[in-house]
């Protein structure tokens, strides 16, 4: 199972939101860059990159720093944030990044999904943020009308082969993952899973790593690394 360290980029520094909510960002960092190269240092085996700007706006106003990190580093880098459209899928796909998600373009319809199935292959990634069952969007500012195994059903008609979860409620919180969701969720569908937020004790992970779904085969951990809750080495030994 992969830990991938987050790096959540707003105005350019590398910050921690708290349930998503864009008005309590921590920073943790002035140079995602060198974060990144940090994480590589200390043994991370690939890397999750939000440009949270984007994933508010759709704008893709922090791609130059992502584009930085993917060339600075030696391992898989996944970006999410802002892909809506037709010139900024080509854009991301263009930029060396190993796995690109789509959050809200393929839960609020249109034909940008299938189009990302045929530009990525296996290098689509389909955000599914949950808040209290329900599919969010735009940033996780939105809540949609569509549940989350629906939508989970949708994607694995559509083709796409690959999601991150994550339970809105509980992201950047340090209060534990909704395992219980996860697992009920990845039992419904055939689909590869990776967990993303709330990781708040090594305990998380080892519950994490005895679930009996073999698709969840990564997780995406952010404020825990950061506040030194445990460090990268101690979480990897776990999960191996």
């Amino acid at each position: 199972m992969i830990l991938y360290p987050a790096i959540d980029i707003q105005a350019g520094k590398a910050v921690r939101l708290r349930r998503g909510d864009f008005d309590q960002a921590t920073v943790f960092g002035q140079d995602p860059v060198r974060l990144a190269l940090e994480w590589q240092a200390q043994g991370a085996e690939a890397l999750h990159v939000v440009d949270l700007d984007a994933a508010r706006t759709g704008e893709l106003v922090n791609f130059a720093t992502v584009a930085a990190i993917v060339a600075a580093v030696r391992i898989p880098v996944q970006y999410g944030g802002g892909i809506r459209t037709q010139d900024n899928l080509a854009l991301v796909a263009d930029t060396g990044v190993r796995w690109a998600v789509l959050g809200t373009a393929a839960a609020t319809g249109g034909d940008l999904l299938e189009t990302a199935i045929k530009v990525l292959g296996d290098r689509l990634v389909v955000g599914v943020d949950c808040d209290e069952g329900m599919v969010a969007t735009h940033g996780w500012q939105q809540r949609s009308q569509m549940s989350a195994q629906r939508f989970l059903h949708h994607l694995e008609e559509c083709g796409a082969q690959r999601v991150v979860y994550t339970d809105v409620a509980r992201d950047g919180m340090l209060g534990g993952p909704n395992l219980e969701q996860l697992e009920e969720l990845a039992a419904a569908v055939k689909l590869t899973m990776v967990l993303s937020g709330g990781v708040a004790r090594l305990d998380d992970l080892r519950r994490l790593r005895r679930l009996s779904v073999p698709t969840v085969d990564g997780v995406i951990v952010g404020r825990a690394l950061y506040e030194k809750v445990f460090t990268l080495a101690e979480a990897t030994a776990v999960l191996r």
